[in-house]
């Protein structure tokens, strides 16, 4: 039995940890377009459906309590170290913020948010020139943006999966792969042969191994 439940009700840590990743998140991103409202927006409600049940209310435990009980008898998922449930499901020992699944989480969340502030540098400059985004991670990937949002969201996944996140993830996926595709519609009218020669080069979401082997010349 838990002595009161006070790891959860914490809703100042909701505000407070939905507030940093979220301005982190836009500071990196700076949403512009009536498009990049929405595709931030959906991550911001990611965001805030993590730390509800991180620090608020941990609404899986609680339907899923009868099953953890009997699947793991003694141990207290009111208590916040075990709301970690990738750690106690696989049998991981020790703290939970010190084995591979988190590790993993945090390398996933710090790379997604470096592609969001490489990806913008590139592509704001390329929006002030009239040009396409074609330098950068842009001469890897179509959509490094979208790559980051989905890298940190996924990371949270591996760290403290809920069901509201789970069911989320592959929703907000789709609906970045939709927004790409919009995007490539409007490019290919805009700029037209040179879109087809970019987009005949470089793959939309998941890089060429060739290219990502440094060149005998040098960069580019």
């Amino acid at each position: 039995m838990h002595d009161g439940g006070s790891d959860y009700g914490l809703w100042l840590l909701v505000i407070f940890n939905s507030a940093i990743f979220i301005i982190f998140a836009f500071s990196f991103f700076k949403p512009d377009t009536k498009r990049d409202w929405r595709s931030f927006g959906a991550f911001s409600a990611f965001i805030v459906a993590l730390f509800v049940e991180m620090y608020g209310f941990p609404l899986t435990i609680f339907l899923f309590s009868g099953w953890l009980t009997s699947r793991f008898p003694g141990v207290d998922f009111l208590a916040h170290e075990n709301g970690h449930l990738l750690h106690t499901i696989f049998g991981f020992g020790g703290n939970a913020h010190f084995d591979v699944l988190h590790i993993a989480s945090v390398i996933m969340i710090g790379m997604g948010f470096l592609l969001l502030s490489s990806a913008w540098r590139v592509l704001y400059s390329a929006q002030r020139a009239g040009k396409l985004a074609v330098t950068g991670l842009y001469a890897k990937v179509r959509h490094p943006q979208y790559i980051g949002f989905v890298a940190i969201m996924f990371g949270f996944l591996l760290q403290w999966p809920t069901i509201i996140t789970v069911i989320m993830f592959p929703i907000l996926v789709i609906m970045y792969w939709r927004l790409a595709k919009t995007e490539e519609t409007e490019s290919r009218k805009r700029f037209g042969v040179a879109w087809d020669d970019y987009a005949a080069r470089v793959p939309a979401f998941i890089p060429k191994w060739s290219s990502l082997k440094p060149s005998k010349g040098g960069v580019a």
